[in-house]
Formats: C-alpha cells, sequence, structure tokens
C-alpha cells in the first residue's frame, strides 16, 4: 500500500481536502487574473466556501488577491506543478494513459487533467510533458529533433523547460518547408524557441511550405538547403500536433474547389500536409519540401500533441496512420471523448 492510500484509508477527509485546494489552485493558474465570484462560477461552488479556502491560501503566501483578481505567487506555482504531477499519479491519469494507449495502438499517452476546449490555457502543460518526454527518453549524446509548426506548436514551444546537459544535446530542426504562414507559428520560429527554452541549437530552412514542382527541383540543388535536409533526415527525434482539416485547409488559404473537394471527400485530419478521413485514408496530400509521412517509420521518437475533447476524431483518424512508437500529449477532454467513443 502506497502512501496515499494510507492516508485515503486513516483521513479521507484529508485526501478529499488536497484535491478541492489542488481543483481550486488549477483554475487559478488557467484563469488568473481572476475574480472570487467568477472563480465560484467556473467551479461550481459557494462564493462563501471558496472564501474559505482562497484565504487560506493567501495566508500561506500561495495566491495573491488584488483588485484585478487572484493569481499564484511563485510558491504557489511551484506547489500547484508538484501536485499536478501526485494527483495524476494517484487519481488514475496513469491508468487512463495505458487504456488510451492500448486503444490508439500507439507506445505512449501522456495526459493532462482537464479539456482544453473550455480552458485554453491548459495547452500550455503540454509543454512541460514534451520537455519531459525528450529528458527522460531520448539517449544520451546528439539528438536531432525536428520539429511541425502550427499555433499548438508555438505554445508547446514557449512553455517548455531547460534540459540540455552535459551528456545530452538537442538541435531542432524546421520538419518541413514553412515560409507564407505567420512567423510565429512557421517551424523555423518554433525550432529557434525550443532551442532557447531548453538549452539546445537549432537550424533554418528557408523555403515556401508548398511549391511547383520545378521549384521543388531547383530548391533541392541549392548547398545551404542540403545541408538542413541532411540534418532533418537523420533526426531521431520528431514532435509534430495534428490539425483539424478545414481549419487547416483555411490557415494555408486553400482554394475554395479545394476546400469542396475535401468536404467531399470527408477530410478529418491534417498533419505534414495529408488529409485523412475518418478511417485514416490519405485523401488530399500537399508536396512539400521536408519529412514525409513515410519517413516517420525510421524516426525512434514520434510525439504528437493535440487536446480538447473536440480533437478525439481528428487524433483517432491520424492515428491509424502513427508509427507504433508514438507518444501522444493530449488532455482528459480527447482521452474521455476516445474511450467513450470505443465503449459505445
Amino acid at each position: 500500500m502506497n502512501d496515499f492510500n494510507l492516508i485515503e484509508q486513516i483521513a479521507p477527509d484529508m485526501m478529499q481536502l488536497i484535491e478541492e485546494r489542488f481543483r481550486i489552485l488549477r483554475h487559478i493558474y488557467w484563469l488568473q487574473p481572476v475574480g472570487r465570484r467568477t472563480l465560484a462560477a467556473k467551479m461550481n461552488l459557494t462564493e462563501r466556501n471558496l472564501r474559505t479556502e482562497t484565504d487560506f491560501l493567501k495566508q500561506n503566501d500561495i495566491i495573491n488577491v488584488s483588485k484585478s483578481g487572484m493569481t499564484l505567487t511563485d510558491k504557489g506555482l511551484s506547489i500547484y506543478k508538484g501536485l499536478e504531477t501526485f494527483m495524476a499519479e494517484q487519481t488514475g491519469n496513469r491508468v487512463l494513459e495505458r487504456e488510451l494507449a492500448n486503444v490508439l495502438g500507439i507506445e505512449r499517452c501522456l495526459i493532462t487533467p482537464g479539456d482544453s476546449d473550455n480552458e485554453p490555457k491548459l495547452i500550455e502543460n503540454f509543454g512541460e510533458l514534451v520537455s519531459d518526454c525528450l529528458a527522460t527518453q531520448v539517449p544520451d549524446g546528439d539528438n536531432i529533433v525536428a520539429v511541425m509548426g502550427g499555433t499548438t506548436m508555438a505554445t508547446v514551444a514557449r512553455n517548455m523547460h531547460h534540459i540540455e546537459t552535459s551528456t545530452k544535446h538537442y538541435t531542432f530542426v524546421p520538419a518541413r518547408g514553412g515560409i507564407g504562414e505567420k512567423i510565429d507559428i512557421q517551424a523555423n520560429s518554433i525550432s529557434e524557441k525550443m532551442a532557447e527554452k531548453t538549452g539546445g541549437d537549432f537550424k533554418v530552412l528557408y523555403v515556401p511550405e508548398q511549391v511547383s514542382p520545378e521549384t521543388y527541383d531547383n530548391l533541392l540543388l541549392e548547398p545551404a538547403i542540403q545541408r538542413v535536409l541532411m540534418l532533418i533526415s537523420k533526426s531521431n527525434v520528431l514532435i509534430h500536433s495534428i490539425g483539424e482539416a478545414r481549419h487547416m485547409a483555411k490557415r494555408r488559404n486553400m482554394s475554395v474547389d479545394d476546400l469542396t473537394m475535401l468536404s467531399e471527400k470527408k477530410a478529418v485530419a491534417e498533419s505534414f500536409g495529408y488529409f485523412f478521413d475518418k478511417d485514416g485514408e490519405v485523401v488530399y496530400k500537399i508536396p512539400r519540401i521536408g519529412l514525409q509521412m513515410k519517413d516517420l517509420r525510421q524516426i525512434p521518437y514520434v510525439i504528437a500533441v493535440a487536446g480538447g475533447a473536440t480533437k478525439a476524431p481528428v487524433i483517432q483518424a491520424y492515428i491509424k496512420n502513427a508509427p507504433k512508437q508514438t507518444w501522444l500529449v493530449t488532455d482528459e477532454g480527447a482521452a474521455n471523448q476516445i474511450l467513450k467513443g470505443v465503449t459505445l
């Protein structure tokens, strides 16, 4: 019997109190700065009960209370992060992770509490999980980490932490060409941000995301591009997100005819410029410079990132093509929705 079970046996009310205060800290972290009335409504608590708990947290320097609302102190943030790991381990998320990985047929799932559809700030937690995955799973020595672009990936990059050590080095490279999108969500920018946050290095690939066959062939002859493409081909880690098909098509400014075609073919998900229907069949592909779907089989560590209950069908559509060594970083919203669909 572990410490958690011992406490639960002898003082179940103590565990309930810990869980309740953890929920309060989590909602303050998501919504800060937040007023007591707003927080009470979000958590379905009375203001009187919430005041009792927040007064305790304030007295112990865990939260700040000001005119703009409540925020976590540095001490409070540290406590919240520690409790988040503890609660995930002790309240069933590890069981949920194993169950989801088994259903999806991939190596591992990492699940953060909550549903990012309702709390977009929750996506910030993915950065911590991706950092921990790199720190604990990839081997010592030089590691080449290929990175895709997108809004989720940009959030992941901003929330990663230092993992470079004397025995482990990371070089981040864009997995595909990406000029043409907003600067901050291009793979080049995300590679640079990940390197900055983790203490690693980065290389850039200055080529358009979508090019004509003639331009594609000519670009491949450029020595600078060849050098980066060689690095990409040697990557032993890949980090990418999974997008909803129509949203991704619009982001890439695809034509009305293309949007109609994707709708007719019932495209659900997109990744790497490949569009998939609900059965995982590729219904359309955008030719791009860099990694292709077929290359994923040769990469030892593949980390896919997507969360929110509405992303459940998107994840399921893509994952039918994912290599078995994939780790999925997601949230309870997506995980529960996928598992609910399996059991119906």
